[in-house]
């Protein structure tokens, strides 16, 4: 996977950054303070970047393949962190949300409860976390060579519970690339926390 976006992060861009994601960014900005610091975990070219810093929040990137942090940082003007996800050391951070949209995906199933509990080292108390995913049986493999992890909502729901973190809003909506592809996403909190 890191190939393709390493060597086409144009054609990524053209294909996703049209996409508005109000709908899957809204339930997790309402429940934001304003100003609020958000990290976005595989960023891609910017486009939730922007939208966040638009609506005032103090939003962060972070992004491996260098041709896509910098089109996130023309055009979300916003710090872009270039580095890879599975090695990063979120504890170095404190935010008060982490954007995952879509970040996952390449994950193997075995290794997503892992790198989610090191992703949320980087919230302060009272964090909240979007994370979505592609639902579906097993794994996938496009016209383009990525492989994507597929999920059932249980299997899912029985991770972050397995992590302490709970469902606090949940979408399941269609792609908006028209490929027929379902899209379940979670806003999730720490057990415990209001």
């Amino acid at each position: 996977m890191r190939d393709y976006y390493h060597l086409h992060p144009e054609a990524y861009h053209e294909a996703t950054f049209h996409i508005d994601p109000s709908p899957f960014l809204r339930p997790l900005a309402g429940r934001l303070r304003p100003g609020a610091v958000i990290l976005d975990v595989g960023c891609g070219s910017g486009r939730d970047l922007r939208w966040l810093r638009r609506r005032g929040y103090r939003a962060v990137g972070l992004e491996r393949s260098p041709g896509l942090a910098r089109l996130a940082r023309e055009n979300a003007a916003c710090e872009i962190l270039e580095a890879d996800f599975t090695a990063f050391d979120f504890s170095s951070l404190s935010v008060d949300a982490i954007l995952l949209v879509g970040a996952f995906v390449h994950v193997p199933h075995r290794d997503l409860p892992a790198l989610l509990s090191r992703c949320t080292a980087a919230l302060e108390p009272g964090g909240l976390v979007l994370i979505t995913l592609k639902e579906g049986e097993g794994q996938a493999t496009d016209d383009k060579g990525r492989t994507f992890s597929l999920w059932q909502d249980e299997a899912l729901r029985a991770v972050f519970a397995g992590l302490g973190l709970r469902v606090l809003d949940f979408q399941r909506n269609e792609s908006r690339l028209g490929t027929g592809e379902v899209w379940l996403g979670y806003v999730l909190g720490r057990e415990g926390a209001p």
